[in-house]
């Protein structure tokens, strides 16, 4: 029975890791493929590691430091893909050209399109 679900528990981290990156493949720019790649990484990997503490034992050498790798895995892919989002914003990378709204200054008004409709792409000519 454990053999069976740490093999569903492995199965489903490749699903993930899969579509997230289908999903990157298809974001538009910096900010959404590092937003995709953050939640491929960490729901991805989850997965694998709680397989092997699965299969393993949590009691375990591997298994406890897969638990502490999880945990770490947690915290710091967020904060670290933060850091890149905010860096990569603050040197003036840019936006999507269909983005509506810049979260970071709300005061900002997105730019209007050919259509005068804000976030519609603009018409090739």
């Amino acid at each position: 029975m454990r053999e069976w679900i740490v093999a569903a528990l492995i199965a489903l981290g490749l699903l993930v890791s899969l579509s997230g990156v289908v999903g990157i493949l298809r974001m538009p720019d910096l900010y959404t493929r590092i937003q995709c790649s953050t939640k491929n990484i960490t729901m991805g990997t989850l997965p694998a590691l709680i397989a092997l503490v699965v299969g393993m034992g949590a009691s375990s050498t591997y298994g406890s430091r897969a638990l502490l790798v999880a945990v770490l895995l947690l915290v710091m892919n967020p904060v670290a893909s933060h850091a890149l989002v905010r860096a990569a914003y603050k040197t003036g990378v840019p936006m999507w050209r269909g983005a509506v709204l810049d979260q970071v200054r709300p005061d900002t008004v997105a730019p209007r399109r050919a259509s005068g409709a804000p976030g519609e792409p603009e018409e090739e000519t």
